[in-house]
């Protein structure tokens, strides 16, 4: 395992040293296939959209300030891909929100559902509650969708989220606690949809 940081890989990358690319994109390849096929809901554009944001990163590299952190750079690259791909199918999430990489150890999205409905669920599936709640979630804006996904399944911190979307870290907090309210409200009125007359 190769110990140098990101961007010091980035910058052997820019001075033309073999492999140090390479190394970057094995570092980060599975984590961001897990972020685009939750976000886009097609695991062949998510692999598309995977290889896109690395031949950006590639073509942008001279562009990176060393003064960052990669991933963060990486991310928002890669979340601009998902965004333009969305815009340009007209459409939003297809299927799986719970696609994980090999060492994704993010919450999925079963792990939303608040604790006091979990018993009502006994007797249903795991796929079927990991279905309601993809259900859910598609509904959902897409602002708040993409911080559902950097905040609980790819478990970055806050200020990592800040960068990515370019918001203050206050934003972050409150964005996030507003998407999981939501997200709440909105599994309760799928829920129990006889309660909302």
């Amino acid at each position: 395992m190769d110990a140098r940081r990101d961007e010091e890989l980035l910058a052997d990358h820019l001075a033309g040293k073999k492999g140090a690319f390479d190394i970057l994109v094995q570092r980060y390849a599975d984590e961001l296939f897990a972020f685009l096929h939750r976000f886009v809901g097609n695991a062949a554009a998510a692999d598309d959209l995977v290889q896109e944001s690395f031949l950006q990163v590639h073509l942008a590299a001279d562009a990176f300030d060393p003064q960052r952190a990669f991933r963060p750079w990486l991310y928002t690259i890669a979340a601009n891909k998902a965004r333009d791909y969305l815009r340009g199918r007209g459409r939003r999430l297809e299927q799986p929100l719970d696609a994980r990489g090999p060492d994704d150890d993010g919450l999925g999205p079963d792990e939303l559902v608040p604790a006091a409905e979990e018993s009502s669920f006994e007797q249903s599936s795991a796929e079927e509650v990991r279905a309601a709640v993809r259900s859910v979630i598609a509904k959902m804006p897409e602002h708040l969708q993409l911080i559902l996904m950097l905040g609980y399944f790819q478990r970055l911190p806050y200020s990592d989220i800040a960068e990515i979307l370019d918001i203050p870290v206050g934003t972050v907090k409150s964005r996030l606690h507003a998407a999981v309210a939501r997200f709440a409200w909105m599994w309760h009125k799928q829920m129990r949809p006889e309660r909302q007359r």
